[in-house]
């Protein structure tokens, strides 16, 4: 079991101390803000102490952030790449640390928490490739002896709000593309998991000193949602990219339009993965059970739906339940288990209410959750990893519960009455089809099929490439995250037209003789 007393070498490599500044600029004489505490989920141990971003730190961060961008701006891309290439060497160098502190803090398992710094690391060496990359268009002008075409500029400061389910990897993938693109950053992490942010910025600071550059290129600041107010309220954040749940993205949403500013969303999910007759049922039973359990099923991405077609109903049914039988929970550090726990006893009350109300609702628990006690288990938040039978319609079946409850839905017919099933919810993240069947894989990702902004075939709803763009619709939020071309979002695109003749023609033939 992870302790304090063998952590602290890891804590010492990140530059982690008992008490650490959550405000970081290279600013110096910050004001003393309320301390907050992170404490394990693995084993309820205190990990460090935070102190919390007041609003005179806000100001002295804007004002390094302001300045640095006008210095970052000026650099070459391709330049901007070369640190970033830098950052993700670091990264490498110190993946195993920064792996186990995620697992701890988080509770994740240590798998996932290396899996979540290679992310960081892949980010980083698509944005490397990406910096020589940053094209826009030429047009044919209208008007003879001209020349029109596009091109991108940096936005300024950018705003980063991220969930605690990914701590550091989400924030990598906006940062890394803003970086490169000429933004400097303006980062709030997860008040439930602060000591994973002040080791990224001890990170990219040993970069940015090691080159000479202003440290407020990357900025933290820590808090509560007081503190996320900060930056959503800030005209001088062009950009907010916010992750969370969907009633935080409304808000954010809401805030940032109301002065014209810009926001990138990723927000809830309430993933299915359809089986229908022609599906390989191993392939079909691995993806669902990773996609339900994994991350103690706190990812936005985890399977919250099986929608199984009625003739295979009971053999699909019966494979995850003896796969459920199979699970090991406990300490994520320990490569044996496969469930973590969950984030804290918030999480556990809120996966009890969805078990007691899909019971009330007219469902069958087939395989019983329930909260772990005694040795091993005494922070209180391991749960066990349950199945219920339901309806569709069920009001708890179309919320997403941030935990490891799996819903078995049953259709009849053919595959539309599934993706019907699947689209009939709010969010719109990931989605699934299990089959074998050519017609049913296309007809899953027309334009008639699934409404997701991930859509897979024969493979799970969770986990993703970062070279593909990711996110979602409807009360997802519609923001588009790393790969493709999700790089625009970072940046404001001017059309140029240039004008080579000793002439001066208007457009559309219009005459204006002086």
């Amino acid at each position: 079991m992870a302790n304090a007393t063998n952590f602290d070498s890891v804590l010492k490599e990140l530059g982690i101390n008992a008490i650490n500044n959550g405000t970081s600029t290279g600013a110096d004489n910050f004001s003393e803000g309320i301390i907050l505490e992170s404490y394990s989920p693995v084993n309820g141990q205190l990990i460090a102490k935070v102190t919390t971003t007041t609003e005179a730190d806000y100001a002295k961060v804007m004002k390094a952030a302001t300045l640095s961008f006008k210095t970052w701006r000026t650099m070459p891309a391709p330049q901007r790449g070369e640190i970033v290439r830098q950052f993700g060497e670091k990264l490498r160098a110190k993946k195993e640390a920064l792996g186990k502190l995620v697992s701890y803090e988080m509770g994740k398992s240590y798998q996932e928490g290396l899996g979540e710094v290679q992310e960081m690391i892949d980010i980083c060496d698509f944005a490397v490739g990406l910096s020589r990359q940053l094209h826009g268009l030429t047009m044919h002008s209208e008007r003879p002896g001209h020349r029109m075409y596009e091109q991108y500029h940096p936005l300024g400061v950018v705003g980063i709000i991220s969930a605690f389910n990914f701590p550091v990897a989400v924030w990598a993938w906006n940062t890394a593309l803003a970086w490169i693109c000429g933004d400097v950053c303006v980062w709030k992490p997860s008040e439930k998991t602060p000591i994973c942010g002040i080791a990224c910025q001890n990170i990219i600071a040993e970069v940015l000193k090691d080159n000479n550059l202003p440290e407020g290129i990357s900025c933290l600041i820590n808090g509560d949602y007081k503190v996320g107010e900060m930056l959503t309220n800030d005209t001088r954040v062009p950009l907010v990219s916010a992750t969370g749940s969907t009633r935080m993205g409304k808000i954010v949403a809401k805030t940032v339009a109301g002065r014209l500013g810009k926001s990138l969303l990723e927000l809830g999910g309430n993933n299915a993965i359809i089986v229908t007759p022609d599906a390989d049922i191993k392939m079909t039973v691995i993806g669902a059970v990773f996609g339900a359990v994994g991350t103690c099923g706190q990812r936005c991405t985890s399977t919250r739906r099986l929608i199984i077609h009625e003739s295979i109903y009971d053999q699909v049914k019966n494979a995850i339940v003896d796969a459920y039988k199979q699970l090991k929970i406990g300490d994520p550090l320990d490569e044996n288990n496969h469930v973590g726990p969950l984030i804290d006893t918030d999480a556990v009350a809120m996966y009890n209410t969805a078990l007691a109300e899909v019971v009330n609702e007219g469902g069958n628990v087939i395989v019983e959750g329930g909260v772990l006690n005694g040795k091993g288990y005494e922070s209180g938040c391991y749960v066990k990893p349950a199945i219920a039978e339901a309806e569709p319609h069920y009001k708890i079946v179309q919320h997403e519960t941030f935990a490891p409850v799996l819903y078995l839905l049953k259709y009849n017919g053919d595959v539309t009455n599934a993706v019907d099933i699947q689209n009939n919810v709010a969010q719109g993240l990931s989605s699934a089809i299990m089959t074998n069947n050519l017609r049913e894989a296309e007809h899953f990702l027309s334009v008639q099929g699934s409404d997701c902004g991930i859509a897979n075939v024969n493979i799970g709803t969770s986990g993703a490439e970062i070279g593909g763009a990711f996110g979602g619709e409807k009360e997802t939020g519609g923001g588009r995250e790393s790969g493709s071309d999700a790089w625009k979002i970072y940046m404001r695109r001017q059309t140029n037209t240039i004008n080579y003749t000793t002439e001066l023609p208007l457009a559309q033939g219009i005459k204006f003789d002086l």
